[in-house]
């Protein structure tokens, strides 16, 4: 799958607009760093260009992707060199001021290894402090005849949420102090339902709006999901202990398409293959238990940073400068618990 166009900056600055709203003050609570993504790079350099581009992006949160992991040593110790990693770039965007500072990061462990949870805890708190938010074990669990058909296949066990070792992972979580991010598939709503009922004391993230399918068998069927999808977010926003993260939706996988397009989307446009799937979420959560993210490079493929929060920005125009600052910046501030 050709992923990049050949001159890729160059494509996605085919679409120019202003910049709407430009002191609103944000926080980017999802972005990841690569060394090499797919035959690309992404690291702070990049990342600085994205968020310099016009938009007050005042802090970021790192999540884990699965980079720089340690090569030798006990498996439950490799996701250290990615803890590692994130902080030598954080102190990096620093030291050069780049720009927007990178608060904070969620990094990830096997939440099923209980013998092993709280030392791998206790590592990555002692390298990193209060910089460390939380752990993104995530469920995406793809279905075997459509693994082909994505780019990003989750390989997680099918049946991940319902394992007791792993509930217990995820209250233990919430005794630490800590949040529990996942990514998964829209068919999979009900399990995490059950997960969330099952660790009501745990702060949870859904990223992603559960990831809509539009590939493989689940081609063309936007409109059915979504008929099932905005049902099950209704039931989900009863845990009171589950916030959202509202964007994603431009991964390849979700099947809009527009990476293999002449052009990215603009504003407009996004918000009219997207707007749905934001207008229900809000309705269901409300802004305090949302937070608009970039999920950048990933999106990157399809869209430009400042398409994204200008159309985040046209979809918030009728809200009050309270909801606005909470959807921004405010709920990913309380949720992973920034310093002022």
């Amino acid at each position: 799958m050709d992923l990049f166009h050949e001159d890729h900056p160059a494509w996605l600055a085919q679409v120019q607009e202003d910049i709407i709203d430009p002191d609103q003050p944000i926080i980017d609570p999802h972005h990841h760093l690569w060394p090499d993504m797919m035959g690309d790079i992404y690291n702070v350099d990049e990342l600085a260009v994205d968020t310099g581009a016009g938009h007050n992006v005042v802090g970021t949160m790192f999540m884990e992707c699965g980079t720089c992991y340690r090569e030798d040593g006990p498996e439950h110790e490799k996701s250290l060199g990615e803890t590692e990693y994130v902080l030598a770039q954080a102190a990096r965007i620093r030291e050069l001021n780049l720009g927007a500072p990178i608060l904070g990061m969620v990094g990830h462990i096997d939440l099923r290894e209980s013998a092993t949870l709280d030392e791998s805890l206790d590592k990555h708190i002692h390298l990193a402090g209060d910089f460390f938010k939380g752990i993104r074990h995530a469920g995406a669990s793809a279905p075997v005849d459509d693994a082909e058909s994505m780019l990003i296949p989750g390989p997680a066990p099918a049946d991940l949420y319902r394992l007791p070792e792993f509930q217990a992972g995820v209250r233990r979580l919430g005794e630490r102090g800590l949040s529990y991010d996942t990514w998964q598939y829209h068919f999979q709503l009900p399990d995490y339902i059950a997960l969330a009922k099952a660790c009501p004391d745990t702060t949870m993230i859904l990223d992603h709006f559960s990831t809509p399918l539009g590939v493989g068998s689940f081609e063309g069927k936007h409109d059915e999901i979504f008929a099932a999808w905005k049902n099950h977010m209704r039931e989900l926003s009863e845990c009171e202990n589950v916030s959202l993260k509202l964007g994603g939706l431009a991964m390849p996988d979700n099947g809009f398409g527009w990476h293999l397009d002449e052009r990215p989307p603009n504003s407009n446009e996004l918000l009219e293959a997207h707007g749905r799937w934001y207008r229900h979420a809000l309705e269901c959560f409300g802004a305090d238990r949302c937070m608009f993210e970039s999920n950048f490079p990933v999106d990157r493929l399809s869209l430009s940073y400042t398409v994204y929060y200008n159309a985040m920005k046209k979809l918030s125009a009728g809200f009050s400068a309270a909801e606005k600052h909470a959807l921004f910046a405010g709920t990913a501030h309380r949720v992973y618990r920034l310093a002022d």
